[in-house]
This record gives structure tokens, sequence and C-alpha cells, in this order.
């Protein structure tokens, strides 16, 4: 059974989201919130306060299984993966991508995940929300829920200038083609951009992930070449996380091995 620990007491998730008003919805539920087939893809970075190492390993291992519970509990029916940046990025340790129908599955699952002993240390320095929409220049599927494969994940939030879309829509056409052509030079990387127009700052979030880190830096370089990339406004700041199972990134956090039973979410 998943539980998260609250007033010294082990309270089931199910039992929890009651409590906070979150109430499971069932196969068999009426739930007008969809959005049809576009998902809300979130990325929530979290950091560690370097105060939670020195934390005795029981009160640790507490804490790792209690988020594990509550990654889990939202991984039972919906698109949930862990990366670690540690020894990647200063700011930030853990990276969770979330995918959901509509934003209430993904509040929920915040409110949950804020009850559990890591978060307690923990801030969010980054956050990224997105929705799968098609390309107007591409015919490529963006809109199906798809997880992530590759070993590496890149990941920044991009702006373009008002100038792009005053373009005529031809022209961008035009531009967007050899732009894509490109990309599609370096079959080994997948990309995986969401919109945001409207939900956050950002306009998309881009989201690569390969095996070939090296690979990846070669396309990101032959793409500042092209011409739409002078539109480009803001494309920083930029994320190299590592795939793993949530345990192992759990253990990266204080470098203590905890083994943690099989978990529902799926191997990144």
């Amino acid at each position: 059974m998943l539980a998260i620990r609250a007033g010294g007491q082990e309270v089931s998730l199910g039992r929890r989201l009651e409590g906070l008003g979150l109430h499971r919805r069932w196969a068999g539920d009426c739930d007008n919130r969809c959005v049809g087939a576009r998902h809300f893809v979130k990325y929530t970075f979290l950091k560690l306060d370097p105060a939670w190492r020195r934390l005795d390993r029981a009160q640790r291992e507490q804490d790792k299984r209690e988020l594990l519970a509550a990654c889990e509990d939202f991984a039972d029916g919906h698109l949930l993966q862990a990366f670690s940046l540690v020894g990647t990025r200063g700011d930030a340790d853990l990276l969770l991508v979330a995918e959901a129908e509509n934003l209430e599955r993904i509040h929920e699952f915040h409110v949950v995940l804020a009850q559990s002993g890591v978060m307690k240390w923990a801030h969010v320095p980054h956050s990224f929300l997105g929705m799968r929409k098609s390309s107007e220049y591409s015919e490529d599927e963006r809109v199906t829920p798809r997880g992530f494969r590759g070993k590496y994940v890149f990941v920044y939030p991009f702006v373009k200038s008002r100038e792009w879309y005053a373009l005529p829509a031809a022209e961008r056409w035009r531009i967007m083609q050899r732009h894509i052509e490109v990309g599609r030079e370096y079959p080994a990387v997948d990309n995986h951009t969401t919109y945001s127009f409207g939900l956050d700052d950002q306009e998309f979030v881009v989201a690569f992930d390969t095996d070939d880190v090296a690979t990846f830096l070669d396309l990101v370089q032959r793409l500042r070449t092209t011409e739409a990339s002078r539109y480009t406004v803001r494309d920083t700041p930029s994320f190299t996380c590592i795939a793993m199972s949530l345990g192992r990134a759990l253990n990266a956090l204080d470098g203590e091995p905890v083994v943690f039973e099989t978990t529902a979410m799926p191997a990144s």
C-alpha cells in the first residue's frame, strides 16, 4: 500500500487525497475537464537543501519512500518519468515530467507530492508547463502522449520574436522547412516540443532525447546557422538530464542506496 506519513502515522495515499479534497476518479466516473487528446506536460525541477543530507539515514530513507509513493500514485494511469541532474546543473537535482489529460490532474499530483518528506527540504527553481499540439510546419506526430526513450534528455524554454509572427504565413513556412530539414539529418535525436502560449512564461518547452550527447550538441550548433534562428529571443536556461528510474534518481540525492519495491512508473 502506498502511504505518506502524516502526524506521525502512515496514511494511505487514497485517504490522504480524500482528506485534501482530492478524490480519485475511477474509469467509470464522469470527468468533463478533459481537453480532447491534447495532454498537458509539466516539467518540475527540484533542488534539495544541503541540510537534508545531514539528517540521519533512516529519516532520509523515509522521505524518499514518501516521494516515491506520491509519484507511483500519479503514475497509476498517467505518464511520469524521472531524470537526475546531479553533476549537470548546480541549481537542480531532479526532474519530474508528468503528463495528464487536464490541469486538475497536474494540480492534484503536486499537492500530494508536497506532502512527502523530501519536498519539505526542496524548492522548485524551474517549472515549465506545456501542451501537446500538432505543428503547423510539420506532419510529425506530436499529439499522442509518448515518453522519453533516450539515455539523455535536454530541456529548455523557447521564445520567438514578435517579428517572427508578423511574417506572412508562407514565409514562415519556407523558413521552417529548412530548419526541419536540418533536424532530420540527425535521426538519433528525437523532438518532444510542447506549446505554452498563454500557459507559462515561454512559448514552447523544447525537449529532445538521445543516446548520443555529441550528436545533440552538433544538431544545436547546426540549427544556430538556420534563418529561423534569427528570430529566437530566448532559449535558456538549458537542462542536461540523465534518464533513470525514480529510485535511482532519489538515491543520487544523497548517495545512500535504498532498495525500493517494484515501481508502477515506467523505466526511463
